[in-house]
């Protein structure tokens, strides 16, 4: 009588059994590798120069700043999310039309954030909308054109800066508190300028309110 033909050992008799046993090991492959990974980063000299890193940025390079406010509008609202540069002005000078945030003098425990409009050794003339401008290469004074700004003040101010002021203003200037009340802006008490807006999502982008105003 004949045998009954062998089952080849290449064939499984329960295809379903074999494909969950490949798909349960190629899982704890993938978590192996995945363990192996994390256990390298974050128990290693890896994860600690990262932290290291993350730590000296947060205290030399860069802040975040929450806008609360409505100074800086239109250009800024409350609920703006932004990373404040706070290296570049310990490298060059701010420019006229930066977007900085500072420490007032009659509170510096609080931080605002207000445009460069005039420069130490300059001279500040504002009266309502007109702003001008004198210095050395402008002794008679020049107008600034700000097409930026959209809600207007009849405040009339004139400051003379010394080498190491600042006169800032917010964009908002019907509402804003800035020097033409309270005065000039010592160079030390700049924090930063706002070098990225990270919410709204639909505003996002890389300097914020950003202006090409003449130096």
């Amino acid at each position: 009588m004949d045998e009954k033909p062998k089952l080849s050992n290449n064939i499984s008799e329960n295809p379903l059994k074999e494909t969950s046993g490949i798909i349960m090991r190629f899982f704890i492959l993938i978590k192996t590798i995945f363990s192996n990974i994390f256990d390298f980063i974050f128990a290693g000299p890896i994860f600690t120069a990262f932290l290291v890193a993350i730590i000296l940025i947060r205290i030399f390079v860069a802040e975040p700043f929450l806008v609360y406010g409505s100074s800086m509008e239109p250009n800024f609202d409350t609920g703006d999310y932004l990373i404040v540069d706070e290296l570049t002005y310990k490298l060059e000078k701010p420019k006229r039309g930066d977007v900085v945030v500072l420490r007032p003098p009659f509170e510096e425990s609080k931080h605002f954030i207000k445009r460069i409009i005039g420069l130490p050794g300059e001279t500040i003339s504002v009266d309502g909308k007109i702003v001008t401008i004198k210095n050395t290469e402008h002794p008679q004074g020049f107008t600034l054109n700000e097409p930026y700004i959209t809600f207007q003040s009849d405040r009339v101010s004139n400051y003379a800066l010394n080498n190491h002021e600042y006169f800032v203003m917010g964009d908002n200037r019907a509402v804003s508190s800035d020097s033409r009340i309270w005065g000039p802006l010592p160079d030390n008490l700049i924090v930063g300028r706002a070098v990225m807006r990270l919410l709204p999502l639909k505003n996002i982008g890389i300097m914020p309110g950003s202006v090409n105003l003449p130096q």
